[in-house]
């Protein structure tokens, strides 16, 4: 899913072991053929160290609910029964950003954010539903092509700016903006499509109710008119809930 402003993005450290990653040098990569290599084949590992570090400065900069306040204490009951461990071999960790948006988002280092005002919105099934979406795009690589994206464009800038330097690696204000330009980034229909169905599937496979995945896109066809980006590229989302309809009304 867009953003609904340009705030912090859904990037936190996880839990999950990473590999050690040695700061990446944008030194060698001042030219926009060399930048567009470099991100086109960022590894798993590199991406993770990314993810990291930029999620580190927007936790930083953002208001994150305490462990014993009622946005944290719901999130986590509601994803419990989704046994999270188990997706992809990562230790998912899911938090909330005290924000009004309606919106969330996953990245390849295994953490979630939810914001507060797409709790305040949704019910609980609901919000397994869209956690399920967000936890699809990065099963299926959606998540790190995005945050590739993000970083020719943020490496660019910051190759140009240190033209005169032998090497640059990322600051902390950097880490930040290449965070920003990765919300920024959008979908495809394609993709969206395809995480829908990976949500439906997570729930399928724990038993869990698939309704939320209808009633979620039905809450959000009443924002569809607004013109924001977070749909722009986006199927309908009465398309979208008729869509998950239909695969209940099939698997029974």
């Amino acid at each position: 899913m867009g953003t609904k402003h340009s705030v912090a993005a859904l990037l936190m450290c996880s839990t999950l072991a990473c590999h050690a990653v040695q700061p990446i040098d944008l030194g060698g990569f001042a030219n926009s053929a060399s930048l567009a290599i470099k991100a086109a084949t960022l590894t798993d590992a590199e991406v993770v160290d990314l993810a990291n570090k930029s999620c580190a400065e927007l936790d930083n900069q953002n208001n994150i609910a305490a462990p014993g306040s009622k946005y944290a204490k719901r999130l986590a009951a509601a994803l419990k029964p989704l046994n999270m461990s188990k997706f992809n071999g990562k230790q998912l960790d899911a938090k909330v950003y005290l924000v009004s948006d309606v919106n969330a988002f996953a990245m390849d280092n295994g953490c979630i954010r939810v914001f507060a005002g797409l709790m305040d919105m949704m019910n609980d099934d609901e919000i397994r539903a869209v956690v399920g979406h967000e936890i699809g795009h990065v099963l299926l690589g959606h998540s790190k092509k995005s945050m590739q994206t993000a970083y020719s464009l943020q490496a660019a800038r910051t190759a140009a700016g240190a033209a005169s330097t032998t090497a640059a690696t990322l600051s902390q204000s950097d880490l930040g903006d290449l965070g920003q330009k990765f919300i920024q980034a959008q979908f495809s229909q394609t993709q969206e499509t395809a995480a829908d169905d990976q949500s439906y599937g997570i729930l399928y496979k724990e038993k869990l109710s698939r309704k939320g995945l209808v009633t979620l896109f039905q809450k959000l066809a009443t924002l569809d008119n607004s013109g924001h980006s977070m749909f722009s590229s986006h199927p309908s989302s009465p398309d979208r809930a008729q869509h998950i309809q239909a695969r209940i009304d099939k698997d029974g």
